[in-house]
């Protein structure tokens, strides 16, 4: 395409078209390649917009349009499509706008490809292929299209059915042939398990999910899950699988947490569901079942529970499933018959599993007196029921169950699996074993507040339990006491203090049979009118029948007042000195009894409750008048310095007697060690004598052996010295031969030499002598004379003179001489 001056090249290739408004009559043309033609400057390139339905002006470059184009297994829908007798489609070079049907669609299969008119929208969709568990939602939009067209439509049905149980399609009865209602808007539902690939006929559109997609996922479901279907009229449709579910047009599937399938509810034998039945209907035993009968389920019944359209679970604070509460041995809850209003008592070791339809478990809340009485001192217990009845106040009597304890802050009851588990997932049927060993699933009981009150009775102690129906028990520990809801423990009263005071009194509930101890004080006054204080500490034991130990309500005040009338009647008949003495024994025979010939005392017995003194500790005896008491001490302390004197002479005596038995025993000890060191002194000189006299003896045969030794060695020298000698001697004497003859040789050789020199000097001249002489000194003089140059030059004087003075009496001097 080329562009010059006032004229405009439109070039179409094949599959190209372009739509061009004339601006002076305002038609639009359609140019439909290949073709190729100049515009004229009215016309205007334009292009058709689907949103606003209008013709917007652009570039040449932008109205040249490709073919919409389906290839095989796609399809077309044409909006607006051209009446029938007029071209249904533009052919190749410029086409005059035709009559268009507005407001029409119209679906083509592919494979094709074709220009559009002006004003017409084509939209290219691929078509549905569909798996055995998705399924299409279609729409009818034009009724008499759809009729004409039903047949038309792309159907290739399902070779393999989904499953035996699965809805089947019969192959030997098209799909085609059965034509549903077409009533304009219809909903149909394209099932996959049908159908394998759809292309709609006219009049016939596929609707688009929330997502934006044509194909819908069926709910695929398991053994063990289900799913709700809802349609418009109000009524559910509950499905188990295994099955494929398909949706009717009016229906929607019920989701929870993004999930459109469920887990069925698993029950056991100590769990179960509260149902409310709002629909009537027969079960599989053939029993009707009326509106608003509630039913139990338990596992016992109905292992797997599936919901049904005719059931609605009741609920309590969101929890579906009732479980099982543990009670250990030792240890009940309360349950109240919510239909009689009684309460009984429900006793461990068990699984109880209440059923909610007529019975509850209820606490029982203590008031703050009765909690210190039977816990005294356990203030978790005293704060625990503050709290509770608090709690009760503010729900203003509502039940309290124990999922909401298992919310609270106290939590007692731990499980290693959340209790709302029904939705956890699982994908297939499978076995797995591990290869490590991995220890059991473990629960964490905490009862402690939860069930009946118990009350753990210790060894030695005992309660008195009474009813409002005045039933009454007595239980010895140890032993734990499981409460009635309607039972309580009778306190009893303790005097306190030293001495007992009635004004000072303990409640408990605990009665100490076994080694009891009670402690008092008495004032009591002797035969001489002298006060006296004693302090006492009786042992106890409860003896007899049981049903007698809680007949006297302060056994302590009834002790302590009995004794001390008898100690007092006692101690008033005897002197103040002959109590002071024996006042333990005095006071144990007044209460214990006299020991009998085996050294037993009966100790005193109490007939009105069974109560035995089977010993007593005298703490302290303090006579009050002071004067008597001083008299009597300075008497006990008179007495004992007596005894003490005489004790120290003893000791004394003792001591002198043994110090001087020590000192005999050391001399003698000492004398026999003089003794004993003489002897060992005397056997150590004749030791030493002995051995001297040995080192004696031996050191003389050692020298005679010596000398006899070097005797025969200088024997032996002798000889050896003779044999040296002789061979010296030989030996000089032949030297001295040698010598001799040697030094006559010598002797030859310089007379030989001197005759020789004798020959040569007489055969020198004496004038030859002189010329060689006077060369010499010639010669020594000139290197004397450079020689000594420089001595010259720094003397200041010649080297004549320097030499002179230098050669002066020698016999140079002439030859010096003779040179000047």
């Amino acid at each position: 395409m080329a562009e010059s001056g006032r004229e405009r090249d439109l070039v179409l290739a094949p599959n190209e078209y372009a739509f061009i408004l004339d601006e002076t009559k305002g038609n639009v043309i359609a140019y439909v390649g290949p073709f190729k033609t100049s515009l004229a400057n009215t016309d205007r390139p334009v292009v058709y917009e689907e949103k606003t339905r209008r013709f917007r002006r652009c570039t040449l470059e932008e109205s040249i349009t490709q073919y919409p184009f389906a290839e095989e297994g796609w399809y077309i829908v044409v909006e607006n499509p051209a009446k029938e007798g007029d071209e249904e489609h533009p052919k190749a070079g410029p086409n005059s706008l035709t009559k268009l049907i507005s407001g029409r669609k119209v679906n083509i299969p592919g494979p094709i490809t074709f220009p559009l008119w002006p004003g017409q929208v084509a939209h290219v969709i691929q078509g549905h292929h569909l798996r055995s568990n998705q399924y299409l939602v279609v729409q009818v939009y034009n009724e008499e299209a759809a009729k004409a067209n039903w047949e038309k439509a792309v159907i290739k049905p399902q070779k393999t059915p989904y499953s035996e149980d699965a809805l089947k399609v019969e192959q030997e009865q098209p799909a085609t042939t059965m034509i549903p209602d077409l009533t304009i808007g219809k909903l149909l539902i394209i099932k996959g398990n049908e159908i394998a690939f759809y292309i709609p006929p006219t009049g016939i559109e596929v609707l688009r999910d929330t997502n934006g997609n044509y194909v819908r996922e069926a709910v695929t479901l398991e053994r063990l899950e289900y799913c709700i279907l809802l349609d418009e009229d109000g009524n559910k449709r509950f499905i188990t699988g295994p099955a494929v579910v398909f949706p009717n047009p009016t229906e929607v599937f019920i989701e929870k947490a993004n999930l459109r399938k469920f887990k069925a509810i698993e029950l056991n034998e100590i769990s179960g569901i509260y149902i409310k039945v709002i629909a009537p209907y027969k079960d599989e035993q053939g029993r009707e079942c009326k509106v608003g009968e509630e039913l139990f389920i338990t596992g016992k019944e109905q292992m797997i529970y599936f919901p049904r359209p005719e059931h609605a679970i009741i609920k309590y604070v969101e929890q579906e499933k009732h479980y099982a509460i543990a009670i250990p041995a030792g240890e009940a809850r309360y349950v109240l018959n919510r239909l009689t209003g009684d309460i009984f008592l429900k006793k461990g070791p068990c699984m109880f599993l209440p059923d909610p339809r007529n019975e509850v478990i209820v606490r029982r809340v203590l008031d703050i007196n009765t909690v210190q009485l039977l816990f005294p001192g356990n203030q978790e217990a005293v704060r625990y029921n503050k709290e509770l009845m608090a709690f009760i106040k503010a729900s203003k009597g509502d039940f309290m169950d124990d999922r909401e304890r298992l919310l609270s802050d106290r939590a007692v009851f731990s499980r290693d699996v959340d209790i709302d588990d029904e939705e956890i997932d699982f994908v297939g049927d499978s076995f797995k074993r591990g290869t490590k060993f991995t220890p059991p699933r473990t629960i964490t009981l905490d009862t402690k507040y939860e069930g009946a009150v118990a009350i753990d009775i210790w060894a030695g102690y005992a309660v008195l339990a009474v009813r409002k129906t005045g039933d009454r028990k007595v239980l010895v520990g140890p032993k734990t006491l499981l409460l009635e809801y309607d039972e309580t423990l009778k306190p009893i009263e303790l005097s306190t203090g030293t001495p007992k005071k009635d004004s000072e009194v303990m409640k408990t509930v605990y009665l100490k049979v076994l080694n009891n101890r009670v402690s008092d004080a008495i004032n009591a006054e002797t035969k001489d009118l002298c006060p006296v204080a004693i302090r006492l500490s009786y042992r106890i034991n409860f003896e007899g029948s049981p049903n007698k130990w809680f007949d006297v309500e302060n056994y302590v005040k009834f002790l302590t007042e009995h004794m001390r009338s008898l100690l007092k009647n006692t101690i008033k008949q005897k002197s103040i000195e002959d109590f002071y003495i024996n006042a333990t024994l005095i006071i144990r025979d007044t209460i214990l009894g006299v020991e009998d010939e085996t050294g037993k005392r009966m100790g005193t017995l109490f007939e009105e409750n069974g109560m035995r003194i089977y010993d007593v500790e005298v703490l302290n005896v303090i006579i009050q008048d002071s004067t008597i008491s001083s008299l009597l001490i300075q008497s006990q302390h008179t007495a004992i310095q007596q005894a003490i004197q005489i004790s120290e002479g003893r000791k004394k005596y003792a001591v002198t007697k043994e110090d001087e038995q020590i000192k005999q025993k050391i001399s003698e000890l000492q004398t026999e060690t003089v003794v004993k060191q003489i002897i060992l002194q005397m056997q150590e000189v004749l030791k030493t004598f002995e051995l001297t006299q040995t080192k004696i003896k031996s050191e003389a045969d050692t020298e005679i052996i010596r000398l006899d030794n070097a005797l025969t060695q200088q024997e032996k020298l002798v000889l050896i010295n003779e044999v040296e000698l002789e061979r010296d001697k030989a030996k000089k004497l032949q030297l001295l031969d040698f010598s001799q003859r040697l030094l006559q040789q010598q002797i030859m050789e310089l007379s030989a030499e001197v005759k020789a020199v004798v020959d040569k000097a007489n055969a020198i001249s004496p004038d030859l002598i002189a010329a060689l002489q006077a060369f010499a000194d010639k010669n020594l003089a000139e290197k004397m004379a450079q020689t000594m140059a420089p001595l010259a030059i720094i003397g200041g004087k010649s080297v004549a003179d320097v030499l002179s003075q230098l050669l002066k009496g020698t016999p140079l001097e002439k030859v010096l001489e003779a040179k000047k």
